[in-house]
Parts: C-alpha cells; sequence; structure tokens
C-alpha cells in the first residue's frame, strides 16, 4: 500500500496561501494527523500516513485550497478547527454578517458545543473561565439575529449583590445593571463594529435584563443567553428554563468551580445538570470544556491548573 499521498497546485498563490507562513499551516496539520508533509515546488506531499490519514489530509487540503481561492487568508485556529474535528469542515464556524471575522472553534470540545447549540433548544456549557462559552455563545447569537433566523437575543445573568441592594443603586435599570453585562458586551464589541450594536439596540433585537425580571414572561423567536449560571438558585433556574416558548433557544453558560451563592444554597446549574441529564439529547444538550480548552493568555490556563491542583489535595 503507498503511504503517501501527493497533492498538485499550478497556482502559486493558492499554494502560498494553503501553506501559511512558514509553511505553518502544514505544521498544524502534520502535529493533528500525523505523518510527514512538506511543500516541494509546486506539490504538498503527505508521507507515513495510513488510509484513513489521507482521506482527513485530502479533506483539509480541499478546503484549504478552495477558502485561499476564494480570498480567504487562512488563520491557524481555522487549520485547527478543520483538523480538530471529524464534523464536516464547515460546522462549527460561525460567521457574522457585518462581523470583523469569522469564528473557528479551537478544538474538538469548543466544537461540539457549537454543534449542540445549533441541534438543541436548550444547551449547557460547563466551564473554567476562558474557554470561550460565552465569547461562543454571543458569537452565534449575534450569527442567528443578524442573518434574520432569530428576532432578537435576550442577555441574562443572575444577580449577587455584595452588601448593596441593586434597588439603592444609583441610575435607571440599564445603568444598575450594567456592571453585572459588561462581559457580554465587551464579547460583542470584539465581533461587530460599535454601530451595528447600537442599531440592534435602537430596533430592540438586544434586550438585557437581570435574571430576576424573566419571572412571568414567556420568551418566542429569540435565543436567550443565561450567563454566570452557577450562581443561580435551584428555584431562579426552573424559572427560567420554563420561560423557553415557541421557536426560541436558550444558552446558558456557567463555571461550578465559581459559585458565590450562601454556602447553604445549591447552584442551579449543578441541580438542574444532576436532574437533567437523563433527558439529554431530547432537545437539550450539556457541555464540557476543560482546563486545556482555555484559549486566552496561556497564562490563564497555568493559573487555572495551579488552583485545581490545590483543590485536588
Amino acid at each position: 500500500m503507498d503511504d503517501s499521498l501527493t497533492i498538485v497546485l499550478e497556482d502559486r498563490e493558492v499554494l502560498s496561501g494553503v501553506c501559511g507562513a512558514n509553511d505553518g499551516n502544514l505544521k498544524l496539520i502534520e502535529k493533528t494527523l500525523g505523518g510527514r508533509i512538506a511543500a516541494r515546488g509546486n506539490e504538498i506531499r503527505l508521507e507515513g500516513a495510513d488510509n484513513n490519514g489521507q482521506e482527513r489530509f485530502k479533506t483539509v487540503m480541499d478546503k484549504l485550497i478552495s477558502l485561499v481561492r476564494e480570498g480567504e487568508n487562512p488563520s491557524p485556529e481555522h487549520v485547527m478547527a478543520l483538523t480538530g474535528s471529524d464534523a464536516p469542515a464547515d460546522e462549527g464556524i460561525i460567521h457574522i454578517p457585518f462581523g470583523f471575522r469569522r469564528i473557528y472553534p479551537r478544538g474538538k470540545n469548543q466544537a461540539s458545543y457549537i454543534r449542540s447549540i445549533r441541534a438543541c433548544d436548550i444547551a449547557f456549557c460547563i466551564g473554567p473561565a476562558g474557554t470561550g462559552k460565552t465569547f461562543l455563545a454571543i458569537a452565534e447569537a449575534l450569527r442567528l439575529v443578524l442573518s434574520k433566523k432569530m428576532r432578537k437575543m435576550v442577555l441574562t445573568r443572575p444577580v449577587v449583590e455584595a452588601g448593596e441592594s441593586l434597588g439603592f443603586l444609583p441610575g435607571d435599570l440599564i445603568q444598575k445593571i450594567n456592571p453585572y453585562l459588561r462581559p457580554l458586551y465587551d464579547a460583542m464589541e470584539s465581533l461587530v463594529p460599535y454601530d451595528v450594536i447600537n442599531r440592534m439596540e435602537e430596533s430592540r433585537a438586544i434586550e438585557i435584563a437581570p435574571l430576576a425580571y424573566m419571572r412571568g414572561r414567556s420568551l418566542n423567536d429569540c435565543i436567550v443567553i443565561l450567563d454566570e449560571a452557577q450562581n443561580t438558585t435551584r428555584e431562579q433556574m426552573k424559572m427560567f428554563l420554563t420561560r423557553i416558548g415557541e421557536g426560541a433557544r436558550a444558552i446558558i453558560t456557567g463555571d461550578i468551580t465559581q459559585v458565590d451563592l450562601p454556602r447553604k444554597q445549591e447552584s442551579g446549574l449543578m441541580h438542574a445538570h444532576k436532574i437533567l441529564s437523563p433527558i439529554e439529547g431530547e432537545g437539550l444538550g450539556f457541555n464540557w470544556l476543560h482546563t486545556d480548552d482555555v484559549v486566552r493568555n496561556p497564562l490563564v490556563r497555568k493559573i487555572i491548573q495551579a488552583y485545581d491542583s490545590i483543590n485536588e489535595e
């Protein structure tokens, strides 16, 4: 059996775009798929791979060639998304209308999370800080709303007060809760221009509200993001889940290592996982991100690992 596969490209510009700077794209593909990959002349050659490796290599190369011919400049994140998942090459990529760039999942867990958001009416994502759980939720919500597939996006967080009642803080409702929801706006502002966010707010395509204000409502034809869900009580989580109406989807994110509730109160997120796991797959999915999925400064991953090691002792 021939353990090599050669792809010939007559267009040198396409070849250069596929290989990346200093053949960086080829090195990433080689690291993930195995074998040995080298570019010589107008050829890219894979050696030392079995049939499965050759098929995956050909699939990735076909997609990269297509992207470069369309004017794209595949980033390392894009290459990792194409090689790191068994899903079709386009699955998991988030293309936001008017957005600054396409968003690619970094690894299998993030790709699985995006697929879950798209397949489930209610998608949970549990993981430590820096794993992209909120960022990807915001990106997918913006895609759905700006492409007119959803009427609006609703952003909410539980307000865990630290000594001060929300009612005594100065300003109107938006000003009171802005500090709580600021991370969600930070994510939006990194994805689309501020004037797009402004227009969405003016047309009420974005709604922000503390979780307590969801009681009694029915949310239809919208995508709802509940962030910092580890700080919900059992009653708040049940209330939120039963707000989801016709044509709506919910994304619920949280970090169960950072619960700020009083010690005697069980986290609504942990309780939901315990009682809803038996119906997972019936329009509801749980996704887990881990320290290896941290995509912030590499130092953040080391910090999380250091704290985890203490907790295990």
